[in-house]
């Protein structure tokens, strides 16, 4: 999996691209949280951008409660975007879409 990231001025997208599983979790979650450290003034709003994520485990799940965390404790709020049918499953199925937005 790889990340991509943008910033506008304090919103940071960032667009993942591959499988989010138990392989790749743990360091996309340490990209993550570089990303949001290295982003000055500290972002408010992070989008997580799935279009390109073609599956996703619960590993997944954890990532984006990790990055939901983070952006809480900035002040901030996280947004997911575009997350195809698999992925959508598996975050609401989590219910996830109770903590974060689902777009």
């Amino acid at each position: 999996m790889e990340i991509v990231t943008r910033r506008e001025e304090r919103c940071l997208e960032i667009i993942l691209k591959g499988e989010l599983d138990h392989h790749g979790a743990h360091e996309i979650a340490g990209q993550l949280e570089r990303s949001i450290e290295s982003a000055l003034p500290l972002p408010k709003t992070m989008i997580l951008d799935f279009s390109d994520v073609g599956f996703m485990d619960s590993s997944g799940i954890a990532v984006v409660m990790r990055a939901r965390q983070r952006m809480r404790e900035l002040g901030g709020c996280i947004v997911l975007r575009n997350a195809g049918p698999q992925p959508r499953k598996v975050l609401e199925a989590a219910g996830l879409d109770r903590f974060v937005t689902l777009e």
